[in-house]
């Protein structure tokens, strides 16, 4: 599918980022909407995951608010920056961009890190730890049962052996989202440009989308991605 306008693209990317959300958060048995233009769930997501994601630049705060537990604990992702949630005791938790690559086939990676898919619990399991590092809250967001949606694919990034860097990629209906990119004693920009590779060889018919901030933003872009648009996520602490 052509996308004719930027905002066009931005709308697939929050679109296939709201279907991220879903798939993980019914992985823990959470079954959000997507309805009102946007995607949010009843009862609180799993840590690092919005209770909601506004999938169109008109919703409303109100709107939002309306769908959700809005208690304490309550985060959203607010896709086009779009909404005012200040006056409704959310602060701005962090910012990035949006970002995509073009459809196109590449040269399989030949650098040195290998791309493989993650296939079995055990080895999820040393990429999940990889993931999250030391952080002990995000232990169990990221589960075993992800590897049998046929929508996602778990990669791991490998030099000599060794797991070094690794991805969630979801395919949407016409884009590919990558998201959870991370590196361990690893180059991060080596890391953008062979997995952009690695993606790009494999499924060359859709753009590559996702988004950024701070030292991968700035890999991403080095890689050849372009920036679209700011999202912002919104959290309420008190």
């Amino acid at each position: 599918m052509p996308f004719d306008a930027v905002a066009d693209l931005v709308a697939a990317a929050a679109r296939n980022n709201a279907e991220w959300c879903e798939t993980v958060c019914r992985s823990h048995g959470i079954v959000g909407r997507f309805e009102a233009g946007l995607w949010s769930s009843a009862v609180r997501t799993p840590s690092l995951y919005p209770d909601a994601v506004t999938l169109d630049p008109s919703v409303t705060a109100a709107t939002v608010l309306r769908e959700i537990d809005s208690s304490p604990g309550c985060s959203i992702k607010d896709s086009f920056a779009t909404l005012e949630l200040a006056s409704h005791g959310f602060d701005v938790l962090f910012d990035a961009m949006w970002i995509t690559r073009p459809p196109g086939a590449h040269t399989e990676a030949t650098g040195p890190i290998k791309w493989v898919p993650v296939t079995d619990p055990a080895r999820f399991k040393e990429w999940e730890h990889a993931w999250r590092g030391a952080d002990v809250d995000a232990a169990g967001i990221l589960t075993p049962s992800l590897l049998s949606e046929a929508s996602v694919d778990v990669l791991a990034g490998e030099r000599d052996g060794v797991l070094v860097a690794g991805a969630m990629v979801n395919r949407s209906d016409h884009v590919l989202g990558i998201s959870n990119v991370f590196s361990r004693g690893h180059d991060v920009d080596e890391t953008w440009s062979s997995l952009r590779d690695r993606i790009a060889h494999t499924d060359p018919g859709r753009p590559i989308v996702g988004y950024e901030s701070g030292p991968d933003l700035e890999a991403a872009i080095a890689a050849g991605f372009t920036a679209l648009g700011p999202l912002r996520v919104w959290l309420r602490r008190f």
